[in-house]
């Protein structure tokens, strides 16, 4: 960063000597002549549009991610779910019974904790309960059925929360702020004084999509918060799928969490 900067500055200090020492011998025009701000002004409002899209594709990707990785744990959840009916009466029921409160635990707790890119501990509760109850089927042939759905389990849903956290950090955020101010400060330095009504028309247009870009960059880039996020649709079609499983193998049987996700104390 320090040897960007240094060269930075070199840079223009030698663009400055140029224009001191070396215009006089290689320009035959005279030294009130040269590019206006108008001239610069392109150039930088150029930089500042590349510099949004590019920004704007890498909060997409990373929204993208976050939606792929919330329909793939549900996926798997449902799958583990299913494996879960080869195994005994009493591992099925247990198994099943964790899957309903993981999923409301997910949909409860902590997705509205994604919203500020933070997990909870309530579904890790009935994560560990899922291993707890592998332990009664090791050496059976549905024990690394059950293992193998799990391990994808916990795979999408750490993909899940890592896209819950900013991936544009908040300097460039910042960075691309100061950027909009001074391309809009320049463009209206150039604009003429009078009978200048569709110019300021064009300024202010200019200026809403600018910031309209910027607004989308900064919803996009918080999947689970703002305007435009990722739903627990999926997670809520699989704790529906888990119940109806669980409540039709074992009708008498009561669930040991209550509806959000938490273990019952009784």
């Amino acid at each position: 960063m320090v040897l960007v900067i240094v060269i930075a500055v070199l840079a223009l200090l030698a663009g400055l000597a140029a224009n001191r020492w070396l215009r006089p011998r290689l320009l035959t025009v005279g030294d009130e002549e040269g590019m206006a701000v108008k001239d610069l002004v392109g150039p930088l409002l150029t930089m500042t549009v590349l510099l949004l899209s590019f920004v704007l594709v890498t909060a997409n990707g990373s929204y993208g991610k976050a939606e792929v990785a919330s329909r793939g744990e549900a996926r798997a959840l449902d799958q583990l779910v299913e494996t879960a009916e080869y195994a005994p009466a009493a591992e099925r029921a247990r198994v099943q019974a964790d899957a309903v409160c993981y999923a409301r635990a997910v949909r409860v707790q902590e997705w509205p904790a994604m919203s500020d890119g933070h997990g909870s501990p309530g579904p890790s509760v009935w994560s560990t309960d899922f291993r707890e109850s592998f332990k009664s089927v090791a050496g059976k042939p549905v024990f690394g059925m059950l293992v193998a759905a799990d391990n994808e389990r916990s795979d999408e849903r750490e993909e899940r929360l890592t896209q819950a956290t900013s991936s544009i950090p908040s300097v460039i955020f910042w960075f691309l702020l100061a950027t909009l101010v001074v391309t809009v400060t320049a463009l209206g330095i150039c604009l003429p004084r009078k009978n200048n009504r569709g110019q300021i028309l064009t300024l202010a247009v200019i200026t809403a999509l600018l910031t309209t870009t910027l607004v989308i960059i900064r919803d996009v880039d918080r999947p689970f918060g703002g305007i435009i996020n990722v739903g627990p649709t999926a997670i809520a079609e699989a704790e529906r799928q888990a119940y109806r499983d669980f409540t039709a193998n074992h009708p008498s049987a009561a669930l040991p969490c209550d509806s959000t996700g938490a273990r019952r104390t009784t």
